[in-house]
């Protein structure tokens, strides 16, 4: 598994350089993700063995996402980079951008139900006057249980993808309650005066240096004019000046000293349910390291 573009856990560079939010600690890593993910691929591969049927799942992990976690915290504040500034703007260094396209065979019907516990989705039938071509306003017409066997051994319930998640003890945790406390944090933050103070700081500096009306470093990667994702000189020298301007006002470290203590307040408001989604993430990982140490040997 090739981990060269993976995101770091905690930037090592840059204007968030060593900077974690607390709600950070409840959020699952990119790494761990990965592991959970392919430990359930291995467990799939293996039980469709067991029904003769020989498939290869896409490998996780290649594609990594540019930052760890759902807080982003690289580009939270708007871009904090300056080498990556001084050659790529605002744009994704290239490396990011790129995807690699890991290709699956079609599946057959009855490998659909060994693999989901249910059959293949049926295809919207053409509707009559409509041409070949046109975009078909019909809703899918939707599944049904699988068949009880095949190949003389009996389908797990839900398939061989419900029986890998079952084995890894993964329990569907309310996916976006972390997410959704973040991004209220950061909400409350922008109205908090010492952000509004640094943000006007801010926003005095670039207009010294001839980027007039602009309120806040989202406004200055909304205003950001790249094509092809190849940046511009000016494009260049805006977000060198952005970064620039957030180091002399210290406006990154403020922000974040604020968010943080939002942060810390929101975590003691719902312990038990930040607690209970952070120890259920560890179960899992703890049990996709095994499958997977165990699947190596």
């Amino acid at each position: 598994m090739n981990k060269e573009n993976w995101p770091e856990k905690i930037p090592t560079s840059g204007l968030t350089k060593g900077l974690t939010l607390p709600l950070e600690a409840y959020m699952d890593s990119y790494e761990d993700q990965v592991t959970v993910e392919q430990a359930a691929n291995d467990l799939q591969q293996s039980c469709m063995r067991d029904y003769g049927i020989d498939l290869t799942l896409p490998l996780a992990g290649a594609n990594p996402p540019p930052s760890d976690n759902d807080a982003n915290i690289e580009r939270r504040y708007g871009i904090t980079n300056r080498a990556d500034a001084e050659k790529y703007g605002y744009e994704l260094p290239p490396a990011l951008q790129e995807h690699t396209e890991q290709t699956m065979r079609e599946l057959s019907g009855v490998e659909v139900e060994v693999l989901t516990g249910h059959t293949k989705p049926e295809l919207p039938q053409a509707a009559e006057g409509v041409k070949a071509g046109e975009p078909i306003a019909v809703p899918n017409q939707g599944t049904k249980p699988a068949r009880a066997e095949y190949n003389g051994k009996k389908l797990k319930t839900g398939g061989c993808i419900g029986w890998s998640r079952e084995q890894l003890g993964v329990k569907e945790t309310n996916p976006t309650f972390v997410a959704e406390l973040a991004g209220d944090s950061l909400v409350q933050s922008m109205k908090d005066d010492k952000v509004i103070k640094a943000n006007a700081a801010w926003s005095s500096c670039m207009d010294g240096k001839g980027h007039a009306g602009l309120a806040d470093p989202y406004k200055a990667m909304e205003q950001d004019v790249t094509s092809d994702g190849k940046p511009s000189q000016e494009s260049i020298a805006l977000a060198v000046d952005d970064i620039d301007c957030k180091k002399q006002t210290d406006l990154v470290n403020i922000w974040f000293g604020v968010e943080t203590a939002i942060q810390d307040k929101q975590i003691a408001d719902n312990k038990s349910q930040l607690t209970a989604i952070k120890e259920q993430h560890g179960k899992e990982v703890t049990a996709a390291r095994k499958q997977m140490a165990a699947s190596a040997q």
